[in-house]
């Protein structure tokens, strides 16, 4: 498309990617592009650099930045507004705006390549990430590429995409919210764990649920939706217009459902019905052992595998692909061993109900291979949500270590009813972190999984993240 001509605004340069891969985009095409954050340029200066030196690269005119403020005359000059997922969609700007977009919509008006869009409350980068894998390993024509909400925007890769290739978007409720009015039809969309989650943001659950219903809302027969056999993901699988497979964490779909389950074994079994209700053999999708630990993981794979499986890839590739996934970043990673201790990132883990998951993961594994137990670092900023699950999984840790937060404020009197002693507040990282090295033993996991949004002690929750990282290199 030709924005030649156009006055493009970007509203959220980030440190991302999305708003930086967008203004990059709408230079190749011709617009001119204003930059405006409430940030500062000090915050901002990795990102900016990067985008002055895009502009030099390209021969254009140099980006113009407004930062450390909005101002409304900006919005009403521009032709185009390219919204950050973080800005709510009844900001006073954006009432103003000719026409809004965001680096996804501006994506999916130019990709040629198969897309699968993945959205959930948790699970979703992880099932992201296994898909993409999947995918990698299955490759006649064309490359595999993983972008969206995982930190990585399609726009930098949407120029050398072809017909041959396949797209994995993760896709954030906020980012569903902003494709309302846009053409989104994945060949598989697939609906991972709901739970509570953006309470702050959105009036209720329906309503943050009813953002997640657009990653199908434009599907048709030609398409799979992958959704759970809770009463949201019944509701998912009847609404949509696409074959519907169920995946189930335990327990045989019904006869005539297709769809998978984990078995006692801990395999991922799929079982498919064709139109006129004729099953298929139940195959073996995700295999008994995997290199990442955790049951909630063997889920993720398998609403991964299920998507694969439905389009037709083989039940053989997809089980060799799964027995090497290796996991990702920030979910569960396990990044460094001293003196016996294994130290884990969780820092995904932003509600409390994946703090719980994470602690059941390393509680068991440490039984299992008779270590000491689990050091658990967690705790920080609210989203006003039920921390109760957090407390009860914490009387599986052998210590508890709290960073300073809202959320932490919540969690401190549940903790106390159930009978778990903690440390902290802390809030900077370098006493957490101390304080944990204190509590471990050799044969012991510390795990950050704050089951907490990151806002207050961190940029965001891979800067946290990353961060915990570099802390427990520098002082174990």
């Amino acid at each position: 498309m030709d924005y030649s001509g156009k006055k493009a605004l970007v509203m959220g340069l980030g440190l991302h990617g999305g708003g930086l891969e967008s203004a990059r985009f709408l230079l190749k095409r011709g617009a001119s592009v204003t930059v405006t954050d409430l940030r500062d340029e000090k915050t901002l200066m990795p990102s900016i650099e990067q985008l002055d030196k895009a502009c030099a690269g390209m021969g254009k005119q140099p980006v113009r930045y407004i930062l450390g403020t909005h101002r409304i005359e900006d919005f009403e000059d521009a032709d185009i507004i390219i919204k950050n997922p973080g800005v709510r969609p009844d900001s006073p700007y954006l009432k103003v705006s000719k026409q809004i977009e965001t680096d996804i919509s501006l994506f999916l008006s130019e990709s040629p390549a198969r897309l699968f869009a993945v959205t959930g409350t948790k699970g979703k980068s992880g099932t992201v990430s296994a898909l993409h894998w999947i995918l990698s390993k299955d490759r006649k024509a064309g490359k595999s590429f993983l972008g969206g909400n995982i930190t990585v925007s399609p726009l930098t890769f949407l120029d050398e995409l072809t017909k041959e290739d396949d797209v994995t978007l993760e896709l954030s409720s906020f980012q569903l919210g902003d494709l309302k009015s846009k053409i989104l039809k994945p060949a598989a969309a697939v609906l991972t764990s709901i739970m509570h989650d953006h309470l702050d943001r959105y009036a209720s659950m329906a309503e943050y649920i009813d953002d997640k219903r657009n990653i199908y809302r434009g599907q048709d027969s030609s398409c799979i939706t992958v959704a759970g056999n809770d009463e949201w993901g019944k509701s998912f699988r009847a609404e949509s217009k696409g074959r519907s497979l169920v995946w189930n964490g335990d327990g045989v779909p019904k006869d005539g459902i297709s769809g998978g389950w984990i078995d006692d074994d801990g395999r991922g079994l799929a079982r498919l019905y064709n139109w006129e209700g004729v099953s298929e053999e139940t195959a073996e999708l995700v295999p008994q052992k995997t290199i990442i630990p955790g049951s909630h993981q063997k889920i993720n794979m398998l609403c991964a595998a299920l998507a694969a499986y439905g389009l037709g890839i083989s039940a053989k590739t997809i089980s060799g692909a799964l027995s090497t996934f290796p996991g990702i970043e920030h979910r569960l990673e396990l990044f460094y061993e001293s003196k016996g201790i294994r130290f884990y990132n969780d820092s995904a883990a932003t509600i409390p109900e994946a703090a719980a998951a994470c602690i059941e993961a390393l509680s068991s594994l440490a039984a299992l291979s008779m270590q000491s137990g689990l050091v658990l670092v967690t705790g920080g900023t609210d989203k006003n949500l039920d921390f109760s699950p957090a407390a009860r999984a914490a009387k599986n840790a052998k210590a508890v270590i709290l960073l300073a937060g809202t959320g932490s404020e919540k969690l401190i009197p549940l903790l106390k009813d159930t009978g778990v002693s903690y440390n902290g507040p802390f809030d900077n990282l370098d006493d957490a972190v101390r304080c944990a090295l204190e509590k471990a033993v050799s044969g012991d996991c510390v795990a950050l999984s704050p089951g907490c949004a990151s806002f207050g002690m961190f940029l965001n929750e891979f800067d946290r993240g990353n961060k915990w990282k570099d802390t427990v290199l520098r002082l174990s």
